[in-house]
């Protein structure tokens, strides 16, 4: 075919794609508006309102089916909504014929009568006229669906564009805090190394140890913090063989927590700088609080890294390891979240993490 371009589906897979396009709505709306225009019809007519109701029944049953058929119509020249309009204008008066020879068996002189061909001429008029008007109603609903469908697919799209670049935002963010947590790990130990300290030994299997648990959790994806409690209790063991006369760790930590989802070495990342500038720099050393606990009754949480030492500068607030963890904590729990760095008295620094969890 040159002007219309026939479906390449076979025939039984074209009257399955009609059988589904005759929907519930579709009938229910076509079978209330045949009983609605054959009752304002009815007073016009000699004939039984049953036979009327039958011929405009089928008559609509029958546009109906050209509706719905011609949506698998493909007319180049043409857009597919005006290839329906056009199949239910033409449509109407030979359903409308058929109606009537199908009422009289077929008798073509019993129609070639004036009451009968008025009555023809009138059935036809209304159908194409509310046969177009439903069309129009149909093609309408359709395209708001569409619309709305798209819309949908949009909103998916941008959803998951937004979720791959949070991850690779994440991922860039962790790959800058791993580097500065093992480093500041290594040049730990070296200063034992160097002072030729006997412990250097232990401690460099510890370290090995430590490494070799840890390493694999830093990338999890789904890590919790109770896999993050672990990190850094196997950290701080570390830390206490290094000094054990100037390091004290005390938990505050309530268990139902634990499940949560967190992002992994954030709290690694401030118990690193609780012992490096807390705790390394005090003649005496100090002791180190890790904590989680709910923080009133809105369902948020507060995680809090708390030392005795000699307190965190004011320049580095600004450091390259907690603006990273602040950063991560907006793009892992929203832009609520927040981390607060608050003095203690005498001496010491508290820091705290404030979020809603997610599921």
């Amino acid at each position: 075919m040159h002007a219309t371009e026939a479906s390449d589906r076979p025939p039984h897979r074209r009257w399955a794609t009609l059988l589904i396009a005759l929907t519930w709505r579709r009938l229910a709306v076509t079978a209330l508006a045949a009983v609605l225009i054959s009752a304002a019809i009815n007073p016009i007519f000699e004939t039984p309102y049953v036979e009327l109701l039958g011929r405009v029944l089928l008559v609509a049953a029958l546009l109906l089916l050209t509706f719905s058929y011609a949506e698998q119509w493909r007319i180049k020249w043409l857009p597919r909504w005006l290839v329906q309009l056009l199949a239910v204008a033409l449509a109407a008066p030979v359903a409308t014929f058929l109606a009537y020879l199908i009422s009289l068996s077929g008798d073509i002189q019993a129609f070639m009568n004036w009451h009968r061909l008025s009555g023809f001429l009138i059935i036809s008029v209304v159908a194409m006229t509310f046969g177009l008007l439903l069309a129009l109603g149909a093609l309408f609903r359709e395209r708001d669906a569409q619309l709305r469908a798209q819309a949908l697919e949009l909103a998916l799209a941008k959803e998951q564009l937004e979720r791959q670049a949070l991850d690779t935002r994440l991922g860039l963010l962790q790959a800058q805090i791993e580097p500065h947590f093992l480093f500041n790990t290594l040049a730990n130990v070296q200063a034992l190394v160097e002072t030729g300290s006997p412990r250097a030994a232990p401690v460099f299997q510890s370290l090995i140890d430590y490494l070799r648990a840890s390493l694999p959790q830093l990338n999890q994806s789904h890590a919790t913090l109770g896999n993050e409690i672990a990190l850094v209790r196997s950290y701080l063991e570390l830390m206490s063989m290094r000094m054990p006369d100037r390091l004290a760790v005390r938990y505050a930590l309530d268990p139902a927590l634990l499940p949560l989802r967190f992002p992994a070495m954030a709290l690694l990342t401030l118990v690193e700088n609780a012992v490096r500038h807390g705790i390394d720099p005090s003649e005496d050393g100090g002791e180190i609080e890790v904590g989680a606990a709910p923080m009133g009754s809105a369902g948020a949480l507060r995680v809090w890294v708390a030392d005795t030492g000699v307190g965190m500068p004011e320049t580095a607030c600004a450091g390259t390891g907690l603006s990273n963890l602040r950063q991560r904590l907006s793009a892992f729990f929203g832009p609520n979240a927040t981390l607060e760095l608050i003095e203690q008295q005498p001496h010491g620094l508290r820091a705290e993490m404030h979020f809603h969890p997610i599921s």
